[in-house]
């Protein structure tokens, strides 16, 4: 029983990194609009290895110590029907939302301004590794700037 036990913690902390699942973007778009922050959002889904290698790098990123507060963080899995309210106060699902938005390929990081406008291009794929959080901020920073944010 001890060695069963004992293998808990490293069972858990095997366990991918997450990014808050989105549920209400119109409630999250009051929240930039008062901030004046955008928010990035990765498409993912089930069993996509390049998605935990996104994770990995935006969680992190996603620590209000990391940036002090720069931007939202939300992930939106393309093949799930776990209800989410849209930008437009809609009623949807994850699914719905993804496919409205045209996100179809994972991991697709997109930054949206607080009215639900994307902002620049998406980030499809894992491009090079190297260089992939730099991409995000590029984008993060290119959102701020556009809706006026001064850091």
């Amino acid at each position: 029983m001890a060695a069963i036990l004992a293998c808990v913690p490293i069972a858990l902390s095997a366990a991918p990194p997450a990014l808050p699942k989105a549920s209400d973007l119109a409630s999250d778009a009051a929240t930039m609009r008062s901030e004046r922050v955008p928010m990035v959002v990765l498409y993912s889904q089930a069993g996509c290895s390049y998605c935990d290698t996104a994770r990995s790098y935006l969680v992190p990123m996603s620590a209000p110590e990391a940036q002090g507060r720069r931007a939202l963080f939300r992930q939106i899995d393309i093949d799930s029907d776990a209800a989410l309210v849209d930008f437009s106060g809609a009623r949807s699902t994850h699914r719905a939302v993804a496919r409205t938005q045209k996100a179809r390929f994972t991991p697709t990081v997109r930054v949206f301004d607080a009215y639900g406008r994307a902002v620049g291009d998406d980030i499809v794929g894992m491009r090079l590794e190297d260089f992939y959080g730099q991409y995000v901020e590029n984008a993060i920073d290119e959102a701020r700037r556009r809706m006026g944010a001064t850091d």
